[in-house]
């Protein structure tokens, strides 16, 4: 089949990859004049099956008020007349229970395991560079409080056998030996050996041009607005500039920006675009940055070594489609970082940046096929798209081809929402 895939990032473009190995004809359509500059540009740099969870999860409602009350909150709301976003605010909050929490983590954790495992196949198959590191995650817990609760995490990981460690401050240093220079910041962690690291917006450019080696067309600079459909199908794509272009199936893979173009469609995606934050900063001393991620519980900011940068990502911002830099939230990414690896890089050259992330009500990503005959979803990975990207573009590529995939997608698809 001749597949189009909207959206390049590293789910649009991981999912041309693995359609392409499939055998399929392939064009990608990318408004930016590159792949991956826009979500998957400069995030947090985790591949993170461990971490996987869901946001909406019991206990998240009164937390997400004290967070609100922070100076370095995690979490920003800004006041919005705008039906959507209280919409989807109160299907998050109807997750907020033990039920809806261990099903989703589930999900979550069955395609964050598969991609990290897809992931690795393709990067023995292509021998791809991205900054990547093999030395896993460290929770890291500033408060007695947060090291108490940690057994809510293992109970789900013993669920699902995801090995970890629960750590003191001595075995926290053993994992990240940096931190020996803060002593008394920490009292303990949660290690998840089997993460990994990488330059995301690396990795989805290397990976875009081994997709046109193998014949896929990417086209750049193509912006979409609309799709023309006839008969419960979709009959072609209507760029911006009045082109029309065919093909057999087609891929939603657009991130925050899928529900606008669907909703004609009488497709319903509950997506909201969750703004995110990174600082990246070049590393002054190799000894004294992280080893690989370290999530700072309290801060919800994790600091990752990426070659000879650190990244330091962070923020839940409800704002809408706003892409304004604002200084407050720089200013929580700095204090973590210093905190904890205060010698370790910059500050001073650090680059800002913020992006969308795509996020369910559920925390799941919706994968698979619609109401729509030839239509197809990839989207709402939230802040792990770059953990389920190469798995979430595998089954996608089984769904579309008609093969049975390697793991159950039935509950990933858009129709989970209308039960």
């Amino acid at each position: 089949m001749h597949v189009m895939i909207l959206g390049g990032g590293v789910v649009g473009v991981t999912s041309a990859y693995y359609l392409a190995k499939a055998g399929h004809q392939v064009t990608v359509l990318e408004r930016q004049p590159g792949a991956g500059l826009e979500t998957s540009f400069a995030n947090a740099g985790q591949v993170s099956p461990g971490y996987s969870a869901p946001w909406a999860a019991p206990g998240i409602p009164v937390k997400a008020l004290k967070w609100l009350m922070m100076r370095h909150r995690p979490l920003v709301l800004w006041p919005r007349l705008e039906p959507r976003l209280y919409g989807w605010l109160a299907r998050m909050l109807a997750n907020c229970n033990e039920d809806a929490y261990t099903r989703n983590k589930g999900r979550m954790v069955r395609l964050a395991e598969y991609s990290r495992d897809v992931l690795r196949d393709l990067r023995a198959e292509t021998g791809i560079a991205y900054d990547h590191r093999e030395k896993g995650t460290l929770q890291l817990f500033r408060t007695q409080k947060q090291l108490d609760h940690v057994g809510d995490d293992t109970k789900v990981l013993d669920a699902y056998g995801v090995p970890y460690e629960v750590l003191d401050p001595a075995g926290c240093i053993a994992a990240e030996p940096a931190l020996a220079r803060v002593g008394g910041v920490f009292v303990g962690g949660l290690r998840l050996p089997g993460d990994e690291t990488g330059d995301a917006h690396l990795f989805t450019k290397s990976l875009a041009v081994l997709c046109q080696e193998m014949g896929v067309t990417i086209r750049y600079g193509v912006s979409i607005a609309r799709l023309d459909h006839e008969g419960g199908r979709i009959t072609a794509v209507e760029t911006t500039t009045g082109e029309r272009l065919q093909a057999d199936a087609y891929v939603a893979a657009l991130g925050s920006y899928t529900p606008a173009l669907l909703r004609p469609l009488g497709i319903a995606v509950p997506v909201y675009p969750v703004k995110g934050y990174s600082l990246t900063l070049p590393i002054t001393d190799a000894e004294a940055a992280p080893v690989s991620t370290v999530m700072d519980e309290t801060f919800k900011v994790a600091i990752t070594r990426l070659g000879e940068r650190i990244r330091v990502g962070g923020t839940a911002e409800l704002a809408g489609f706003s892409h304004v830099l604002r200084d407050p939230r720089r200013e929580t990414l700095a204090r973590s970082v210093t905190d904890l690896f205060p010698a370790g890089g910059d500050l001073t050259k650090a680059t800002f940046w913020t992006g969308l992330r795509p996020m369910t009500p559920d925390g799941t990503p919706i994968v698979g096929a619609t109401r729509v005959s030839n239509l197809f979803t990839n989207t709402g990975h939230g802040t792990l798209g770059w953990t389920m990207a190469c798995g979430s573009g595998r089954l996608l590529a089984d769904l579309v081809t008609g093969r049975t995939p390697e793991i159950a997608g039935d509950d990933l698809a858009v129709d989970r929402y209308a039960a």
